[in-house]
């Protein structure tokens, strides 16, 4: 009789043993040698050696899989301790990871796909257009990806904290608070594709960082995925002060909306005048989204080209 310690790391206890244990119980079914004993993230083993080495590489294979779609139903369990490996459907080759509850997160959009092959051939990307487009989000989605397949060992996530209406010195709180508002849409995006406790630890132990443009000062970021979003709202020398920090293996996404700069004067966006600095740079990817990407409600697309057209209009004047 032996006894065996299995931590289940980063994973969300209740899709992964079942409310109220229900899908341990599947498992203590099938082993019936063992005894199974649950304590927090430890699953405990005791019982027959040949039974014991089964347990553990089940145990194994139903944890890749978690791992890999974020989800655990019953009858994947089942087959997987029958000795079924289970491939969920791949066949979309635009699936860029599988999100919370398994959901599949793939490009949907002609330049969505273009930003996921840029992303495999360089090093830096631009990726801008309309709001909804989905570049930021994919930008994650990419970078969340290459974390989970280990071509980065972390993922930095940074917006320049320009006020639109607001003073932060009015806001309520610390500096933190202050700034958390600003990088709010990237804690969605991140909520969508890794699951809270995996998140939480990765925050912890700062593999998953977001913080404000000025942080970035003095830093060289190596082996990292780097996002810089909103990035219309740059200077020209906080734009250079950020694609300076790339280190060795890093991957940099910039991304932007030219038609929403919140700067004091539009024209000193640095995101405009460093697209123009760097385009004849052939390990530079540049991707314009349009209005065809938009993938929020549809009516947002609407809603932009209703104020394209009063642009237009008054331009015209």
């Amino acid at each position: 009789m032996i006894e065996k310690l299995i931590y289940l790391e980063s994973v969300d206890l209740v899709e992964f043993l079942g409310v109220k244990n229900s899908k341990l119980e599947i498992i203590k079914n099938r082993f019936p040698k063992l005894k199974i004993v649950a304590r927090g993230n430890w699953l405990k083993a005791i019982g027959d050696a040949e039974e014991m080495a089964d347990f553990e590489e089940k145990i194994n294979n139903l944890l890749e899989h978690y791992n890999e779609y974020n989800v655990l139903k019953e009858a994947t369990i089942s087959e997987i301790l029958e000795g079924d490996r289970i491939t969920e459907a791949k066949s979309d080759s635009d699936v860029i990871l599988y999100g919370v509850s398994g959901r599949p997160i793939k490009a949907r959009t002609e330049n969505q796909n273009k930003l996921v092959q840029a992303f495999k051939k360089n090093d830096l990307l631009f990726a801008v257009g309309p709001a909804g487009s989905g570049k930021t989000y994919t930008a994650i989605a990419l970078a969340v990806s290459a974390l989970k397949n280990r071509q980065v060992r972390r993922i930095i996530l940074s917006r320049p904290a320009v006020e639109a209406g607001e003073k932060l010195g009015f806001l309520p709180g610390d500096m933190k608070e202050k700034i958390d508002p600003y990088l709010q849409p990237l804690y969605d995006a991140l909520q969508d594709m890794i699951p809270p406790a995996r998140l939480r630890e990765y925050m912890e132990n700062g593999t998953i960082q977001i913080a404000p443009l000025a942080f970035m000062r003095g830093r060289t970021l190596n082996d990292a995925c780097v996002i810089l979003d909103e990035a219309q709202n740059t200077t020209n020398n906080q734009l250079k002060m950020f694609l300076t920090r790339m280190g060795a293996y890093a991957k940099f996404i910039v991304t932007g909306d030219v038609t929403q700069i919140d700067l004091p004067n539009p024209r000193s966006s640095g995101l405009i005048q460093g697209m123009n600095i760097l385009k004849n740079i052939n390990r530079i990817s540049m991707i314009e989204f349009n209005k065809k990407d938009i993938v929020r409600h549809q009516l947002v697309q609407d809603i932009v080209e209703a104020y394209d057209k009063k642009q237009n209009q008054d331009d015209k004047k």
